[in-house]
């Protein structure tokens, strides 16, 4: 019987959101990994990688994870219809509600994380109570059948958590093996408590913009919410 896996595309999204979890998925026996929008055609990520939906929200299979990963293509997406109505519709089916970074914050505006713990990027976490959600540090957080992970590169470990769940510690230590996943990283700034303060503040400033814009759409949302 084959594990199906969905991973929500859509433009600008933060590839390695995406890539992360959709190798480990499509490595693992028995799996088969679709990326989803609302049409084939190819899009660019946010660092400009072509990809292409393999499924449409309107045909997409059945799936037994459905996981959102995020990217400053989040932001137009929380108040985009059609997305949270396809989130919504799939969550109620699906094994495992699952994001990676800021794609928790698509998942809050859908309304699917009222009163559960979630987290997101180190720049957007506190963002996260805006939709009734309770902000919760880790790289990977679990609250019943919602698993949600960190920043960017926790889609790794995510993937791999998320395979030793359904097929078997074996199985996800095989797929990290044949990855060669032993990480072991030049520097250690990948959190803010880490970080030099001039790296700190380097990388708030780079990530500014779209923490704004993203501020500025949840307020509206909030503002919604309260009428």
């Amino acid at each position: 019987m084959v594990m199906r896996f969905g991973i929500l595309v859509f433009p600008n999204v933060q590839q390695l959101d995406l890539t992360a979890p959709y190798e480990i998925f499509a490595s693992a026996r028995g799996c088969e990994a679709h990326l989803v929008w609302k049409d084939r055609r190819p899009l660019a990520s946010s660092t400009g990688l072509q990809l292409t939906p393999t499924a449409t929200f309107d045909d997409c299979p059945p799936l037994d994870v459905l996981c959102v990963p995020g990217g400053t293509g989040v932001n137009p997406l929380l108040e985009d219809a059609a997305t949270l109505d396809f989130l919504r519709r799939r969550a109620a089916e699906v094994r495992l509600l699952t994001s990676v970074c800021t794609g928790s914050l698509v998942l809050g505006a859908a309304g699917l994380l009222e009163g559960r713990k979630a987290t997101s990027h180190w720049n957007a976490l506190d963002l996260l109570k805006h939709f009734g959600a309770i902000p919760t540090v880790g790289r990977i957080v679990r609250d019943g059948a919602l698993i949600t992970a960190g920043g960017v590169t926790s889609g790794i470990d995510f993937g791999l958590a998320v395979i030793a769940e359904l097929l078997g510690r074996d199985e996800a230590e095989t797929v990290q093996l044949v990855m060669e996943y032993a990480p072991a990283p030049p520097f250690h700034s990948g959190l803010p408590q880490g970080a030099r303060p001039e790296i700190l503040a380097a990388a708030k400033n780079r990530l500014a913009d779209s923490r704004h814009a993203r501020e500025r759409i949840v307020e509206r949302l909030t503002q919604a919410k309260a009428r």
